[in-house]
């Protein structure tokens, strides 16, 4: 490290390729002190492409958001564009904003194992066609079982050792094994980090980021009530540590709120861990990215049990120690995985908060309180930061960023408030992007359908004008990568299971969130499908239950509809409680089987429902539980024609059709 250098690393995370097209490469970056950038790019041409940029420049943007924590959003354009379906190299120079410093810090130095065997720097594909991609969603640190993001390395990392990257692969002939293409994409559908579910070690090394990066306290509003007056107030605070939920101020206004907020409640089906860790800083929200998408800082953290820490839950702490580490193990993976693919994110509900805006009532009363609206808001803010930029830079004008960075200088403040207010009330949190396929992303959380006649009604998921501007968007397309967080076609025996339940007013008990929930955004979205001019062929990429598995749709009236593979791969890292899933599992495949009374009697949607199995999993198993990747391989019609499940115990598993056992529903 040059003299003077900062006492953290120079790069805290990334880089992290973003939207990347022949004429624009968006990537994100966090360091720890101002620098200007090189961007250099071998594309096998007859010379290369280098930049230097200076932030401030167009398409190198900087937010400081402390002493030592600063943001490069990174959005070059090329006239002359990239060459597609070929490798293409790059490297990110730094060289510090100091006086008399001219030395450049090249990728080796800061980050010497972002590279493959065999290469001498990152590297990635532009393909112009989709024939393979990446997905998944759930991914928390201290869930014990691997993580999926691994597994997508190790699979770069194979393909690469085979040969050079093979952008196009037509499914192969009977009897053959063919290798994947290199994949487009990495879609990452939901719960990138987990906000309100965090592990006491964790929560411990996001306190010593948040000193040594010098992030400024933050005023907590409506907290003054509980001794946790301020960011600082509460990481020295007796319940900071596993009962966050007692800090909360009571009145009869918030009677609700540690239901709501924090997970209190029991869950008999969908069962949930509690939420006593929630994050509740703005500085606690950055840190958290930080530590769970680089290994940079985790060097510099001790993880030893925290002096203030009871004995009560000290056991806890050190089981929770364990499962981090090995985490932790494996983030340079993770680091390299980030910048080879370009990555699409989109939130749900644990990016913010358990159940986030599950129901009319949830809303009024989350947001009905300024220590809750701030809590919300600070997961937001972050998710502004850390993913949402990179999905879509044109929808956040300057001004945006301004305004973001004033209130990452003084958080608490009025300006703060009113970003958060800006925030809550944004419009344009989905997007799409321009590969072929195209792939449409779609916002499931805040363009809510809510109930006008009973508050505890689940809201349905998209509202009558984004499905609108949805169907808008969709019309003219041949094919579609449709990316819903939440399956649209779900499991009918978990789905009528909440359907009881939020019929008796009790929706927050079983997570009651699917498409059909709600009969306002559930015919919308069919009759979407339905269009003349609708997609002729949806792949439906999903995330959420934390199971994998896939169903082939198909769409019956007068005229046929589409074709329709609704595609789940959760969790990255998670999984379902083994023993209530295979009882879930069962009594869906007896109760709602083609020849089952019960299926005939429940019919409503004139679908043709077929489940694909998992190979060489328990006999009649349709719900996969494991932590790994979702991998799709498409034809030039955008058709699937091989759909895997790469888990974590180094199993890849493939879901066959089951035309027997298809169903109408």
């Amino acid at each position: 490290m040059t003299e003077g250098a900062p006492p953290s690393p120079w790069v805290l995370a990334g880089p992290i390729l973003r939207q990347c097209t022949p004429s624009r490469l968006v990537c994100w970056l966090a360091v720890s002190a101002p620098v200007s950038l090189r961007i250099r790019i071998d594309s096998g041409e007859s010379s290369l492409r280098e930049q230097v940029l200076v932030p401030g420049d167009p398409g190198c943007r900087m937010l400081s958001a402390g002493t030592h924590l600063h943001y490069l959003l990174i959005d070059l354009r090329f006239d002359v564009p990239l060459p597609q379906d070929c490798w293409i190299g790059y490297t990110v120079a730094l060289q510090p904003l100091t006086e008399g410093d001219h030395t450049w810090l090249e990728h080796a130095d800061w980050a010497p194992g972002l590279c493959y065997p065999g290469r001498p720097t990152p590297g990635f594909v532009l393909s112009s066609r989709i024939h393979s991609l990446l997905h998944g969603s759930c991914r928390k640190p201290h869930h014990v079982g691997g993580d999926g993001l691994i597994e997508a390395d190790r699979l770069l990392e194979r393909l690469l050792a085979q040969a050079a990257p093979q952008t196009g692969q037509l499914p192969p002939k009977d009897g053959e094994e063919a290798p994947p293409a290199w994949p487009s994409v990495l879609m990452m559908t939901g719960d990138q980090v987990y906000a309100d579910d965090v592990a006491g070690p964790m929560l411990h090394a996001i306190h010593q980021v948040i000193a040594r990066l010098g992030l400024p306290d933050e005023p907590l509003a409506g907290g003054e009530l509980t001794g946790a007056d301020s960011a600082q107030a509460l990481y020295r605070h007796p319940a900071g540590f596993y009962r966050r939920e007692t800090l909360l101020p009571r009145h009869a206004r918030n009677y609700a709120l540690i239901e709501v907020l924090f997970g209190g409640v029991e869950k008999p089906v969908f069962t949930t861990d509690s939420a006593h860790n929630h994050l509740i800083s703005l500085g606690e929200v950055l840190a958290m990215y930080l530590l769970v998408w680089s290994p940079a800082l985790w060097s510099q953290i001790d993880l030893s049990p925290p002096a203030s820490l009871d004995a009560d839950v000290l056991e806890r702490y050190r089981s929770e120690c364990g499962v981090i580490q090995d985490f932790v193990a494996g983030l340079p993976a993770v680091r390299r995985l980030f910048a080879h693919l370009p990555t699409a994110m989109i939130f749900d509900d644990h990016d913010i908060t358990d159940d986030w805006n599950l129901s009319r009532e949830w809303e009024e009363v989350a947001y009905g309180h300024p220590f809750s609206r701030r809590v919300i808001g600070n997961a937001v803010f972050g998710y502004l930061i850390n993913q949402a930029w990179g999905n879509q830079p044109d929808a956040f004008d300057a001004q945006l960023l301004e305004q973001a960075q004033v209130s990452l200088d003084s958080p608490g403040t009025a300006v703060h408030d009113a970003l958060i207010e800006r925030l809550l009330c944004f419009e344009s949190w989905h997007y799409t992007w321009p590969t072929q396929p195209p792939l449409v992303v779609v916002d499931t959380r805040t363009h809510r359908w809510r109930s006008e006649s009973a508050a505890r009604q689940p809201s349905g998921l998209m509202n009558w004008e984004s499905l609108t501007d949805l169907q808008q968007t969709l019309k003219g397309l041949p094919a579609v990568l449709l990316v819903s967080p939440t399956p649209i076609f779900g499991v009918k025996l978990i789905e009528s299971i909440q359907r009881v339940f939020s019929w008796f007013g009790q929706s927050l008990l079983v997570d009651a969130e699917n498409w059909m929930a709600h009969p306002g955004s559930g015919h919308a979205i069919l009759n979407i499908f339905r269009h003349p001019k609708t997609p002729q062929h949806f792949v439906v990429l999903s995330g959420d239950v934390h199971y994998s598995f896939v169903y082939d749709v198909e769409l019956r009236g007068r005229v046929r509809g589409p074709d329709i593979w609704q595609i789940s791969s959760s969790g990255l890292r998670n999984t379902f409680p083994p023993r209530l899933l295979d009882v879930l599992d069962r009594a869906n495949r007896w109760l709602y089987s083609p020849r089952s009374p019960l299926n005939w009697l429940t019919r409503r949607r004139h679908l043709r429902v077929i489940p694909r199995k998992p190979d060489g999993i328990a006999h009649g198993r349709r719900l996969l539980n494991g932590s790994g990747i979702g991998l799709v391989e498409l034809d030039m019609e955008g058709v699937p024609w091989r759909i895997r499940q790469l888990l974590c115990d180094g199993q890849n598993v493939s879901f066959s059709r089951r035309e027997a056992e298809s169903r109408w529903d």
